[in-house]
């Protein structure tokens, strides 16, 4: 037997616990690196409570002198209905299936029940539903027509602001100054000089990152690199650094260079902002016809793999963010 012909059909509690909230919770979320509200009410709603000024007073007498109440701040997500598909030749997915599950340590091969067939098929799509989120919270643009045009991801709406006068650029860089690694160390400095004070003073709560593209990312560690006297020097080329960090503030490989070649957004980029403030919504409760199917079609010999959900992000605070690019 070379194909897999059982039908599956997720909707309702098992759509939620077996495929999403395992892909937007946990560890799996972190890795994101942002915010997720997975499955709030629609349209999700963030609400942002500030207050301003001393709120001590003597103790004179009893009564209330609270004076106004707290400013309410609130920001609407905005979400789309989407669509993921997915259709394999049945030779190939029946090979893709099968190596997801010979890789297990714990896999019995003389008893390949439907159980672990089907863990496999969903582990299987799940890894390229998340993969196609992520890419377009950051780089989704509806205009383009072409591939991650579903919803607007980030960058957009960071391009929206600037042409909007609502967000200044902290620095524009060019391909010639990045042939100089110390360019780099430009780059981070003019965005956390030209980040507003709110910003900065949320560096104690350990939520800033820079979020850069590779090759920023790759130009720092060779700056790293260039201290070639330095014990850390020596053990960061020939141990590897598990993370970069700058001043404290963690840097965040976005991986998206082979997907902005296809874009009209600069190649090269760095934005530093608080994690809280970028938010990635996801919702497969609230409306009628959300499934996740796969299935066998005999005519084609193909596996086909659908999802239906909503999904959307957000900028919350557009003061919150410093944005550095190339020209």
């Amino acid at each position: 037997m070379s194909y897999l012909e059982n039908a599956k059909t997720y909707t309702g509690r098992d759509l939620e616990t077996i495929f999403f909230r395992p892909m937007l919770s946990g560890e799996s979320a972190l890795e994101l690196g942002v915010r997720v509200l997975y499955n709030m009410p629609v349209p999700t709603t963030v609400q942002v409570w500030e207050r301003t000024g001393d709120i001590l007073q003597q103790y004179t007498s009893a009564g209330w002198t609270g004076g106004e109440p707290a400013t309410k701040l609130q920001k609407t997500l905005s979400m789309t209905k989407v669509k993921a598909e997915l259709g394999y030749s049945a030779a190939d997915y029946f090979s893709m299936v099968y190596e997801l599950i010979t890789n297990r340590a714990d896999v019995n091969l003389d008893d390949l029940s439907g159980t672990e067939l089907e863990r496999a098929e969903t582990e299987l799509f799940k890894r390229a539903i998340a993969e196609s989120l992520r890419v377009t919270m950051w780089i989704g643009d509806p205009e383009s027509g072409g591939e991650f045009s579903t919803f607007e991801g980030f960058i957009k709406r960071v391009f929206q602001l600037i042409a909007d006068a609502k967000l200044t650029a902290a620095k524009t860089f060019t391909d010639l100054e990045l042939e100089t690694v110390s360019t780099v160390i430009d780059i981070f400095d003019a965005t956390w000089d030209a980040a507003a004070e709110e910003l900065t003073d949320m560096k104690s709560d350990g939520q800033l990152a820079f979020f850069v593209t590779s090759d920023l990312y790759n130009l720092y560690e060779k700056y790293l690199d260039s201290f070639a006297n330095t014990e850390a020097a020596y053990i960061g080329r020939t141990e590897g650094r598990p993370t970069l960090t700058y001043h404290g503030i963690p840097l965040v490989d976005l991986h998206l260079s082979s997907y902005l070649k296809t874009t009209e957004y600069p190649k090269s980029f760095c934005m530093l902002t608080d994690r809280r403030n970028l938010v990635l919504a996801v919702n497969t409760s609230d409306f009628p016809g959300n499934e996740i199917r796969m299935w066998y079609n005999p005519d084609l010999m193909e596996n086909r793999q659908r999802a239906i959900f909503m999904a959307g992000c957000e900028i919350l605070d557009e003061k919150l963010v410093s944005f550095a690019y190339k020209e």
